[in-house]
């Protein structure tokens, strides 16, 4: 255990010291920051101009398969023809879903009065602003 902490200060110790010597030659070839800021900058662009490039692509990728897709059952449909004997059993499926789907009701409104409440959240004061008066 003893010897794993010694390595690892002794790593830290190596690091920091490389670290340190970095900092100065880039503060000496660098002194205001601008070419690590051009740098800085060239990254986050171009990074941004890549994944613009992906996206593009990927999305014309997507719309040539659907469109491929949509080209292929288009030419299966054709060729299948719809007779009259179908489109009356169609319709006729159709017909009788559309009734299916509502209720038989006897069509009796009853109309109760409810006794309100005073409640301040519907209260007109409480809704207007109130302006202070001008110091004049």
């Amino acid at each position: 255990m003893f010897l794993f902490a010694f390595q690892q200060s002794a790593i830290d110790t190596l690091t920091r010291g490389r670290i340190e010597q970095n900092a100065e030659k880039f503060s000496q070839l660098d002194a205001y920051g601008i070419g690590l800021t051009f740098i800085g900058m060239a990254v986050v662009f171009s990074s941004l101009l890549l994944l613009y490039i992906v996206f593009y692509n990927l999305t014309k990728a997507i719309n040539n398969r659907i469109k491929k897709k949509q080209t292929q059952s288009e030419s299966k449909s054709e060729n299948a023809e719809l007779t009259g004997e179908v489109n009356a059993a169609i319709s006729t499926a159709i017909f009788l879903y559309l009734n299916e789907l509502h209720d038989k009701e006897n069509m009796v409104l009853t109309i109760n009065r409810v006794a309100r409440v005073y409640s301040p959240w519907s209260s007109k004061i409480y809704g207007l602003r109130q302006y202070p008066r001008s110091r004049g």
